[in-house]
């Protein structure tokens, strides 16, 4: 879910996690990613011990609102609302998540539009800004997503050079759980909830 719904309880676990007595996990270990619904959704981690990472996908507004329905600012007041809470942070790293979909988000128009987003943010002082490129899983489905493709890799390197060109150290995240339709969050799957119950039986009496 979106941690920024449940503040007081992600703060919580954070907490746990990193406390000396406890899992005594560094902050830079612990990442919060948010697709930030409002620009005050950063500010709820403000002194938390863990990196920030921003759902971001695009930041053309129109094409974000495509692929983050749920978006009801620009992406210029999203960005101040991060800026705001990094001048206020001690660990002031940011990864910008951005999922490329084939003939959608991955073209070098959206990477130099990126690249020009974030050039802003890197303006906060002790700043380190990752980008961090996943290619999109196809899983099928109804709705807008049912278009949806993964882009080819030649593509999304393409996409990776140009914001390291420009400047912003990109890394693409390779994908796992394909096969099961369950990378990167998207968890699907295409059987019937009566042949999953059979394989399951069937594994139980082995």
């Amino acid at each position: 879910g979106e941690p920024a719904d449940n503040a007081d309880s992600v703060r919580g676990a954070i907490n746990i996690l990193t406390r000396n007595e406890l899992f005594h996990l560094s902050a830079s270990r612990v990442t919060v990613s948010t697709v930030a619904p409002t620009p005050e959704a950063f500010h709820e981690f403000v002194d938390s011990r863990c990196a920030l990472a921003w759902s971001v996908h695009a930041v053309r507004d129109e094409l974000r609102k495509l692929l983050v329905p749920t978006t009801k600012y620009t992406m210029v007041q999203l960005r101040q609302g991060l800026i705001e809470t990094l001048k206020k942070r001690s660990l002031r790293t940011t990864m910008i998540e951005v999922t490329l979909i084939d003939g959608v988000n991955d073209s070098i128009r959206e990477a130099d539009e990126l690249a020009d987003f974030v050039s802003e943010i890197t303006k906060v002082p002790g700043s380190n800004i990752i980008c961090n490129i996943i290619p999109y899983n196809d899983i099928g489905g109804g709705g807008t997503a049912s278009s949806f493709r993964k882009p080819s890799m030649e593509r999304v390197w393409e996409f990776q050079k140009r914001l390291q060109e420009l400047g912003v150290y990109a890394k693409v995240r390779g994908t796992r759980g394909d096969d099961e339709s369950a990378a990167c969050g998207q968890l699907a799957t295409s059987r019937s909830r009566k042949q999953k119950m059979e394989e399951f039986e069937a594994y139980a009496d082995e």
